[in-house]
């Protein structure tokens, strides 16, 4: 036996020992160095941490991301009032409640990050696609939300040095001087964080949380105090009868389709979760509480804005950036950025970190894989992608088109085909006659699914003819693959119940 037949497996505490390489036992089991290492084993639960406050600020950094305001700002201009907005929002808050909780609960049983989850609906190696897919998009938005939390920060060494506008002349590669040492450095701020794991993350967001909510709440107040408590409801003509019901849907689809991402990936933070109630608990005050709370703000900052002075903003920056107060515009500012961190870390670091780990078991771990994470991030020149209108939309296009089908497939076939049965320890075999083996390691039926579910979201996303139904993309293509996986899926068994304790990890960085 050579290292590279076995993988270190910590001992069983029947065996009553601490820390052994139970190498004989890994073999007996069939547990493969290209499909298992520490990072993507399952956790104890003795040693989970993420309680239902974790959960929350989570959401509570995650919903009040500037891109969110932008959206929801966006709102105003399509012609809904603050009332629409807020039962658009209210809508969108019941579903992704529903989804991402049906989704967390996968992480809570089997305590397996999203690609590892992914391997019993496609195989141990078809698992590589939807991992792969969510990655590549989280890559991309980790580097666009960096160049926009850059911005900020540029504002704020501006303000406290004007000299520094001088940098900002030039350009390399589509950067000034300036910009590249603001995304340099938060580039940095944030691979220092990841470096040291989920806990870390974990830490960060409940240290995040209240100061962002704090912000907003200041924020809306003095915008209130400059309106003189006067808030415009709707600034711009808003539809009315079956119009305004239609585009409030629309809009609570397009807010379904922005967490089309992390519904796919929620089992990599609830696979730390301490119980399912944590989950349940966390999600109700963080998803449709804290998002009408959001919708509020919006509102208060927009119609209280439009009051002063006439005008739409586009995002909070712009209410930051009127501040007087040179001492408070730098503290919002800097509020924003810890912010931004805070999306970005959970958002766009932990799934491509997870997939590449996925990748390649053998030669990665958390870090190494967070930090080529970091450095895709950069290369791709995300700030010129951003800039590219055509770019944009195509990705984002292409977001809901090609996510919605993984989920729609992955929730039908743990909920309704295995009936939540997960043999974990046969998520790690590479025996052709493995629970997940399927054909070579991949399930055709769920490829077959994806693609047909895929192709047809493409043409409701692109093609002008299906515009009116355009914003409801990420519900046809997750609905359509459903629908297709259900007929098509093997439901033949049988599925086995086994738990991962065997082989599971304490939750230690």
């Amino acid at each position: 036996m050579t290292s590279n037949d076995y993988v270190h497996v910590p001992s069983r505490s029947s065996e009553g020992l601490d820390e052994a390489p139970s190498g004989v036992f890994a073999v007996q089991a069939g547990i493969s160095p290209r499909l298992y290492n520490r990072d993507l084993a399952p956790t104890n639960r003795q040693s989970r941490h993420w309680s239902a406050y974790s959960i929350f600020t989570l959401w509570a950094n995650d919903v009040h991301s500037l891109g969110n305001y932008a959206f929801a700002i966006g709102l105003f201009t399509l012609g809904l009032s603050g009332g629409q907005i807020l039962g658009a929002l209210g809508f969108g808050a019941l579903f992704l409640f529903l989804l991402l909780t049906f989704s967390g609960f996968m992480g809570e049983k089997t305590g397996v990050p999203f690609p590892v989850m992914s391997r019993v609906a496609f195989g141990i190696h078809g698992a590589q696609i939807p991992g792969l897919l969510r990655g590549g998009v989280a890559i991309a938005w980790f580097g666009i939300q960096t160049y926009l939390a850059s911005q900020v920060l540029q504002v704020v060494l501006i303000a406290i040095a004007p000299s520094l506008t001088n940098l900002q002349s030039g350009s390399f590669l589509g950067l000034s001087a300036l910009g590249w040492i603001t995304f340099v450095a938060l580039w940095i701020i944030q691979v220092i964080i990841v470096s040291y794991g989920m806990e870390m993350i974990r830490k960060y967001e409940a240290f995040a949380g209240p100061i962002i909510l704090a912000t907003f709440v200041i924020l809306a107040v003095w915008v209130l105090v400059q309106s003189g408590f006067q808030v415009d409801w709707a600034p711009t003509k808003s539809a009315g009868g079956a119009d305004s019901w239609l585009q409030m849907l629309g809009a609570a689809s397009l807010w379904v389709s922005i967490y089309g991402t992390f519904v796919l990936n929620f089992c990599d933070f609830t696979r730390g979760a301490k119980s399912r109630k944590a989950i349940v608990k966390g999600n109700f005050w963080g998803i449709p509480i804290n998002m009408l709370f959001f919708g509020v703000i919006v509102v208060i900052l927009t119609g209280g804005s439009f009051k002063i002075n006439g005008r739409l903003i586009t995002s909070p920056s712009e209410i930051v950036s009127a501040i007087p107060n040179t001492f408070l515009l730098v503290l919002a500012s800097l509020a924003l950025i810890a912010l931004t961190i805070a999306v970005n870390l959970m958002a766009n670091f932990v799934a491509p970190t997870y997939a590449l780990n996925n990748l390649f078991p053998r030669h990665l771990n958390f870090r190494r894989a967070a930090l080529i994470s970091a450095v895709i991030g950069i290369v791709i020149t995300p700030w010129n992608m951003y800039n590219s209108p055509v770019v944009i939309g195509v990705f984002l296009g292409g977001l809901g088109a090609l996510l919605g089908p993984l989920f729609g497939i992955i929730m039908v076939d743990y909920w309704l085909i295995k009936k939540q049965r997960v043999n974990v320890p046969q998520l790690y075999s590479e025996s052709p006659m493995g629970e997940y083996a399927y054909t070579k390691g991949f399930n055709p039926r769920a490829v077959i699914a994806l693609i047909i579910a895929g192709a047809l979201s493409l043409l409701f996303t692109f093609l002008p003819v299906f515009h009116a139904i355009s914003d409801f993309s990420w519900f046809v293509a997750a609905g359509s693959a459903a629908i297709i996986y259900a007929i098509i899926a093997d439901r033949r068994g049988p599925f086995h119940d086994v738990d991962g304790t065997a082989l599971a990890v304490d939750v230690t960085h």
